[in-house]
């Protein structure tokens, strides 16, 4: 029973996720007809495309107060009402201001989602099984991709409207995961401890893991808490000093190099990317679904050895093949005409590196690293960071793109990709198997 309650609780924390992924990745069908529908030049649509991620910045600023203060559950409930109401706005804009306003909306729910996610299933999971779990928050991403790519190819040919269609899709997804929410889906056992709430804490973690995980962690938790609750209350300056300073920069630095590496230009543009390699538009749009596709898969072989291997491993074999795919895309799209199955098995395997790396391991290690006094905060800051990253990445890819060529592109996000491996080899912690708590103990020696 404690494995199937904690199976459906990291089922409905994740549908966030799939959430998150049908709102970056459902424009990409979409591109065509909102330029079409309300005349944007390149610079226009990369505005549309990359203002969601403005919406992430600062949905993901604030999030780690507001889930300290209110819960992690509510959170969660604000994002999915959050999600309904910004797709069916965007699904009815009449002109592209409101199209921007409402894709600013879904963006504040995707970034509180980037950040309450992966820390409410970091707090509820057992040590062993903790890195695999915040991953199922990455895979649920890669499935939101995948069925934004299959709506968006069966729904292209249903006319000028078609567009309308692919924008409302995360409307009907959200209405499941708030009916999920508001059923048997408890608060962070870690919140409700630090909110004077052992005994619901305790029913929670029981219901999790049975007496074991109850005997194992409640002990560390109310020791850990208590010490936490001692010390003065945190200021944001304490984020950037001394010890702590140091863990947040690693963290902050890490979820930076996961979007400049330019994942979500491709998965934003692919269709697009695929045209200028010579394809045509339903071809593009096929293409984009076998990216998707690839993306999924490669993030369940992640899933399975992100506990096996180490966070460490993964991170810098996914950057060697990343490097390598970005390299060949640099060359390819330098020559006149480009090979159309040299340049989508590229993408496929700068995807696949991606995805069973930088895409699932980062969030592992943000939720693992900070100490529960200032987590909240510290997710905060650096999914934002990650955010304004993407948002730079998403908004200049077009441009780019138009300007100097895709060549250019590919090369900027080769350089950032060597640049992240050596960040990791040199300072990214391996955290596999340990509790929090011990993760925190090593770190603040």
């Amino acid at each position: 029973m404690t494995t199937r309650y904690l199976t459906w609780v990291t089922f409905v924390a994740v549908m966030g996720g799939l959430l998150f992924g049908l709102n970056m990745a459902g424009i990409s069908g979409a591109v065509d007809g909102i330029k079409g529908e309300f005349s944007l030049t390149d610079s226009g649509l990369g505005t549309v495309a990359a203002l969601l991620t403005i919406g992430c910045l600062v949905g993901a600023l604030f999030t780690g107060s507001f889930t300290e203060k209110f819960g992690r559950k509510k959170v969660m409930v604000t994002t999915a009402i959050l999600y309904i109401i910004s797709a069916l706005g965007c699904a009815f804009a009449p002109s592209s201001i409101l199209l921007i306003a409402f894709r600013l909306l879904s963006g504040l729910a995707v970034g509180a989602t980037s950040v309450v996610a992966p820390m409410y299933i970091s707090e509820i999971s057992p040590a062993k099984k903790r890195g695999r779990l915040v991953s199922f928050n990455q895979f649920a991403i890669t499935v939101g991709i995948l069925v934004a790519y299959v709506f968006d190819y069966f729904l292209v040919n249903l006319g000028d409207n078609s567009w309308r269609f692919m924008l409302a899709v995360p409307a009907i997804f959200g209405v499941f995961y708030l009916l999920f929410l508001l059923l048997n889906f408890p608060e962070s056992p870690r919140w409700l401890l630090a909110h004077n709430r052992k005994q619901d804490a305790g029913k929670v973690l029981f219901r999790l893991g049975g007496q074991k995980l109850l005997d194992e962690e409640l002990p560390e938790m109310e020791t850990t808490i208590a010490a936490e609750q001692k010390k003065e209350k945190m200021s944001i300056k304490e984020l950037f000093k001394g010890k702590t300073g140091k863990i947040v920069l690693i963290g902050t630095l890490i979820a930076a190099f996961q979007q400049i590496t330019g994942i979500n230009a491709v998965i934003m543009f692919a269709p697009e990317m695929f045209k200028a390699a010579g394809s045509a538009r339903g071809d593009s749009l096929m293409m984009s679904m076998v990216v998707g596709l690839v993306n999924f898969l490669m993030t369940i072989f992640a899933l399975w050895l992100v506990d096996k291997k180490g966070r460490k491993s993964l991170l810098l074999w996914g950057a060697v093949g990343m490097v390598a795919a970005l390299a060949y895309l640099t060359f390819e799209f330098a020559k006149p005409e480009q090979n159309g199955i040299g340049v989508l098995i590229a993408l496929l395997v700068y995807i696949s590196f991606f995805a069973a790396s930088f895409a699932p391991v980062m969030w592992v290690i943000i939720s693992e690293i900070y100490p529960n006094r200032i987590k909240g905060a510290a997710m905060s800051f650096s999914t934002a960071v990650s955010w304004l990253c993407t948002f730079l990445t998403v908004y200049f890819a077009p441009v780019i793109q138009g300007s100097l060529g895709l060549e250019y592109l590919f090369a900027i996000f080769g350089i950032f990709s060597i640049l992240a491996f050596v960040f990791v080899k040199v300072w990214i912690p391996e955290t596999k198997g340990k509790s929090l708590e011990s993760i925190h103990a090593e770190l603040f020696k």
